[in-house]
């Protein structure tokens, strides 16, 4: 199946997630020639594409320095945004992130604090943006299991520490991300799911697309409620 690229590729590819169980998106914009894009053409056409094809779904964007690197440039380009996403994942250890957010949130638009490793917890719990965000996003980025669920608990303590009550939402790389999300979930927070983490599904099979991916996080949702509910009875009963 071809990457969606375009707007009408990403709208079809997100409704299809919508469709398997995923209540919320997160996407990235291209731009003619396949490059990933902060400008307002690309980013507005994506968003309003989606919006027409999910209506209701909130709708998160990237903000990525790996997108553009230079904060000034990135903030700018940001500015000229008119068709603005519900929300933006907002990486705590770039340069700028927090006049970007403080921009993005003076408009409406609200913010995925996005911690990649325990430093970037740790920034975030010292800066002004911990009670105004929608969630946090608990990203640990090694790809071996046992290095991101590490990272993932020391990231989980950090706020807990701080006394920081916001959803989570938890996610890993590659080898790393159906791990996390079975963490996640045992610890009763959400979890995100698709083609930017990972290329294949629990049992290690590819997965086709992002229906896929999100019908099996639904299954792994709905296995560890069950298992949930049975722990709360006790034995013997």
């Amino acid at each position: 199946m071809p990457f969606p690229i375009t707007p009408d590729a990403i709208a079809a590819d997100a409704a299809a997630a919508v469709g398997a169980g995923a209540q919320s998106v997160h996407v990235h914009a291209y731009d003619a020639a396949g490059r990933e894009t902060l400008h307002a053409a690309e980013c507005d056409a994506v968003v309003a594409a989606i919006r027409g094809r999910c209506p209701g779904i909130p709708i998160s964007l990237t903000t990525s320095a790996s997108i553009v690197s230079d904060p000034s440039q990135r903030l700018a380009m940001v500015r000229e945004w008119h068709v603005l996403p519900d929300l933006v994942t907002a990486n705590q250890g770039e340069a700028g992130i927090l006049e970007l957010a403080e921009y993005l949130l003076s408009r409406g638009v609200e913010i995925e604090a996005g911690l990649l490793c325990p430093d970037d917890a740790r920034r975030f719990v010292a800066s002004s943006l911990p009670d105004r965000c929608r969630r946090v996003l608990i990203e640990p980025l090694d790809p071996d299991p046992e290095i991101a669920l590490r990272d993932a608990a020391a990231m989980e303590a950090i706020l807990a520490d701080a006394g920081i009550l916001l959803p989570q939402v938890h996610h890993g790389f590659d080898g790393s991300c159906w791990a996390v999300n079975a963490r996640a979930l045992e610890r009763g927070h959400g979890i995100r799911t698709g083609l930017e983490d990972v290329v294949v599904l629990p049992d290690g099979q590819p997965a086709r697309n992002n229906a896929d991916r999100v019908t099996a996080a639904r299954s792994l949702i709905d296995r560890t409620a069950i298992r949930v509910w049975l722990s709360s009875f006790p034995k013997g009963w």
